[in-house]
């Protein structure tokens, strides 16, 4: 009777009791099925526009780089503002920039340029919401539920952008690129209009502090010295350093998936679009099914321990993705079965490694801690696509896939023999 009690505590059912952090995934799902949108009709609008897969290559990396040049100092602004405030504007924001772009292309104004500027107007947006987003859910639940809330989270934000992934070509072919873009728009408009509803996350906050909503907050540091303080915290806390590291690793490894996922389903496989939705799918379902059992038993082990084996499982998924071009028949199966397991790992491994940043790291510097981190990974992804570009004039996907796969096991020989990370 005690283990069902201790269960039910752990479980999703609580959550549902905890009506502001519902209120926030809400928003959160309904952002996340505009934005599987907004990746299958951006994509055809810039296709149909420029006609030319280098531009769509550079428009894809312009969009990491206002987060590499702006995060550690928006993410310093974010700590000092109400984040309630500011996830209303940056959506709104969104969708307005959404709607514009949507307007253009139905009027047959759009132009490159304005690609380009969207582009990096919405990314520096994302740079605001998103450690705003990360800052806001320890303010939501308690310690003890981070866990399973972040799997939680999760598991409905790729499921509904499972929902947006299979729905947008029909809602393309019904209404159109602008209007299935301008439906994306809708979606940020009403997450801003749920999140209003949220009661005020800084509330605790400024409790402890002993100050009132109405009072203004003194800031006695600079932009610069919170970066700083930011930096010696995580400089001092060397197994947030390291889970940071083993992410930076894996995004690396992951890049030549990202970059050459048509080749390998066309030139491997012999398939064609439908088989990148298949493995896509696979891909989706995987993390799924992942946040799921993490929320229901991952309290059982150590966060360290869920890590490892999310390492050692995508290196052994990523590698598998080498064996189907060598069968006879079921090529495109076996490697969805491949992509499900790496998905599987994905969520393994990010649902522990965000929830011990959230647990460490002082609420009042999240922002820019969240904000480091994430650059920090964030430049691995650019760098492993350069490189990619480079190994793959010489060696195929499938080779390219297994090499990464078994890099991607090698760190869990370190960590399993440091004391320090496996007491996580």
């Amino acid at each position: 009777m005690q283990n069902a009690a201790v269960v039910e505590k752990q479980g999703f059912g609580q959550l549902l009791k905890i009506r502001p952090y519902m209120i926030y995934l809400s928003a959160q799902a309904i952002t996340r099925f505009g934005d599987s949108l907004d990746s299958i009709a951006y994509s055809w609008m810039v296709y149909m526009l420029t006609g030319s897969e280098l531009l769509m290559g550079t428009l894809f990396a312009f969009n990491f780089l206002p987060g590499l040049l702006f995060s550690l100092f928006t993410g310093t602004y974010v700590d000092r503002w109400p984040k309630k405030l500011v996830l209303m504007l940056t959506y709104l924001s969104r969708g307005l920039m959404v709607s514009i772009t949507a307007i253009l292309y139905a009027l047959g104004s759009l132009e490159v340029w304005h690609l380009f500027a969207f582009t990096f107007i919405n990314s520096t947006l994302e740079c605001f919401s998103r450690p705003a987003e990360t800052s806001i859910v320890p303010r939501l639940l308690p310690k003890e539920k981070l866990l399973t809330g972040n799997s939680f989270s999760s598991s409905i934000s790729r499921s509904a952008e499972l929902i947006g992934l299979s729905i947008a070509g029909a809602l393309i072919a019904l209404i159109g690129i602008s209007g299935t873009i301008l439906v994306d728009a809708v979606t940020f408009i009403l997450a801003a209009i749920i999140v209003g509803f949220m009661p005020n996350p800084d509330a605790a906050d400024l409790a402890e502090a002993g100050i009132t909503p109405t009072q203004s907050v003194e800031e006695k540091k600079t932009v610069l010295g919170d970066i700083k303080e930011a930096l010696l915290f995580v400089k001092q806390h060397t197994l947030l350093l390291i889970t940071t590291v083993l992410a930076m690793i894996n995004n690396f490894c992951l890049a030549p998936l990202n970059v050459l996922q048509p080749v390998y389903v066309r030139e491997t496989l012999g398939a064609g679009a439908g088989g990148l939705s298949v493995l896509g799918t696979a891909l989706l379902i995987g993390m799924i099914c992942s946040g799921l059992w993490i929320g229901r038993f991952g309290k059982s082990f150590k966060k360290s321990t869920l890590m490892m084996s999310g390492s050692i499982l995508l290196g052994i998924g990523y590698f598998a993705l080498g064996i189907p071009g060598h069968m006879p028949a079921f090529r495109v199966e076996s490697a969805a079965v491949c992509m499900f397991i790496t998905g599987f790992a994905v969520s393994m491994l990010n649902a522990p490694i965000s929830t011990y940043l959230m647990e460490v790291t002082p609420r009042h510097m999240l922002g820019r801690i969240s904000a480091l981190m994430a650059v920090l990974c964030t430049a691995a992804i650019p760098v492993g696509s350069v490189i990619t570009g480079f190994v793959a004039e010489h060696q195929s996907p499938p080779v390219l896939f297994m090499m990464m796969g078994f890099m991607m096991m090698l760190p869990v020989l370190f960590l399993i023999r440091k004391r320090s990370f496996r007491a996580i």
